[in-house]
């Protein structure tokens, strides 16, 4: 089953919401619609970036699971730009 993962820039907190909520969050969001094979968070040119990776049968079914995932997100922080990626043999391919 191909693996895909989505990439979220991840900006100030909603009020009252603890910081160590929001990468379980995501993954409880995607876990909703597919297997969650892991989760990290980043911080890449001084942005915080939460990274959900889940198997899903294709393209069309794993946007739905990152625009879950986003919309659930959005609910515990502020968000910037996000993207879907497919892993494809050795490497990551964009797909949204």
């Amino acid at each position: 089953m191909p693996s895909f993962r989505v990439i979220v820039a991840v900006g100030r907190l909603r009020p009252a919401v603890d910081p160590r909520d929001v990468e379980p969050g995501a993954a409880a969001a995607a876990r909703e619609l597919a297997v969650v094979e892991a989760t990290s968070v980043d911080v890449v040119s001084g942005e915080a970036r939460i990274t959900v990776r889940f198997t899903e049968d294709n393209a069309r079914t794993a946007l739905r699971v990152a625009e879950h995932t986003v919309a659930r997100l959005r609910t515990l922080a502020e968000v910037g730009p996000w993207r879907l990626t497919e892993r494809v043999g050795g490497r990551w391919y964009r797909r949204a």
